[in-house]
């Protein structure tokens, strides 16, 4: 079972979504109120917001995955969002162990950070969102500033004409 998984899924991949599957990702309309260091707009996602102000306030002290997701949910609580975030993986992990953005085995086998950042507005759809390009940029700004990551490493997909276009096959 273990090797199809591998052959349909070769990269390892971790994802923290913004809200159970039956939820609504909710909009922040002023993230100054989350206390975020330098955010690039003031509109962004609740989740996206939590998660910056978690890593922030938790410096550089080790945190489990389960620690994160229940200081998370213990920040939008106090804000007043109901929205309780879920993590994803493509392997199993044990959520009881160390919280990393990237691997420490990753770093060491291939010496680079790399990130996929997308920020979908929907830009002249109904329901177009007004933060999600901010949450991308405030991500890159945290993983280049804290992480360590370089630009030229990022892939930045957007629906803002800037940059490369959100697409299945640009994801794939």
């Amino acid at each position: 079972m273990e090797s199809r998984i591998n052959d349909a899924i070769p990269a390892k991949f971790v994802m923290i979504s913004g809200s159970e599957d039956k939820q609504t990702s909710a909009d922040v309309y002023n993230v100054g109120s989350f206390q975020l260091p330098d955010p690039a707009g003031k509109a962004g996602g609740a989740c996206t917001s939590t998660l910056l102000k978690v890593l922030h306030d938790n410096g550089n002290r080790p945190m489990s995955w389960i620690d994160l997701l229940h200081k998370m949910r213990d920040v939008l609580r106090q804000k007043g969002y109901d929205q309780i975030p879920q993590l994803s993986s493509s392997r199993m992990i044990d959520v009881s162990h160390k919280f990393e953005i990237v691997p420490t085995e990753t770093i060491e086998r291939n010496g680079a950070r790399r990130a996929i950042l997308i920020g979908i507005n929907y830009q002249g759809q109904k329901g177009q969102l007004s933060g999600c390009h901010n949450d991308a940029n405030n991500i890159k700004n945290y993983l280049i500033n804290n992480q360590g990551f370089l630009e030229k490493d990022m892939l930045i997909l957007m629906d803002d004409g800037s940059h490369h276009q959100p697409t299945r096959a640009n994801i794939m």
